[in-house]
């Protein structure tokens, strides 16, 4: 459980309590008790066997491939991944792979509907690369029209596991992932993935060893 999900909990079981001693009410009580019990389940954070195995690439967060494509970069090309998050999704975020965190970025922006393809470019935002020290990966928490908080524990310099969390979009979001051009990928658009336990990609040099990875659903 993410704490913030005590605290709104917390709130609106004071609410409960307080509509409950002085009108006796059972409608009205439910109300809050019910927003008690959302926010215990939408900050939930089941842990994830995370993985094993060198180059491989997991995804940062639970939703849906919405986008797969070539984008140019400075760095040369890259492929693209966007994974949508619903409310329903755990909003928890995970580092795809392990190394240095060498970029931690928040910029300001507008609140797009996360589906929206410009919203990976003009919506509020926090950009991340990590380098293992052969690659680079790059991911981004992008917010959507309810997410307006973007939650970021990482900083440069930081050492990461591949899997380990790093931060939430709260109400529903987007992630992006950045990859190697040369990447062996392993999902493709519609499918449903779970962060740090679906491998989104393995680097060419392994991709025979690891064969194809059954995509997990679920939280």
């Amino acid at each position: 459980m993410v704490k913030d999900g005590y605290f709104y909990a917390l709130g609106f079981g004071v609410v409960a309590a307080i509509l409950w001693h002085f009108t006796g009410s059972i409608a009205l009580t439910a109300i809050p008790v019910i927003l008690v019990l959302f926010f215990l389940w939408f900050f939930r954070d089941p842990t994830r066997v995370i993985p094993q195995g060198a180059d491989l690439i997991v995804s940062p967060g639970d939703g849906v491939v919405t986008e797969s494509n070539w984008v140019e970069t400075k760095s040369g090309s890259r492929l693209r991944l966007s994974i949508f998050l619903s409310v329903f999704d755990v909003h928890v975020n995970r580092s795809p792979i392990s190394g240095t965190v060498t970029v931690c970025e928040y910029r300001k922006g507008q609140f797009l509907n996360a589906m929206n393809k410009d919203s990976a470019m003009l919506n509020e935002q926090t950009l991340i690369v990590i380098d293992n020290g052969v690659y680079e990966v790059s991911f981004k928490q992008i917010a959507g029209l309810l997410a307006r908080r973007i939650v970021c524990n990482l900083k440069v310099g930081d050492k990461v596991e591949r899997g380990e969390r790093m931060g939430l979009i709260k109400f529903g979001s987007r992630v992006d992932v950045l990859m190697p051009a040369d990447v062996d990928l392993r999902v493709s658009k519609g499918d449903r993935v779970v962060g740090g336990l679906t491998v989104l990609a393995v680097l060419p040099a392994d991709a025979e060893a690891y064969g194809t990875v059954a995509q997990a659903v679920g939280a």
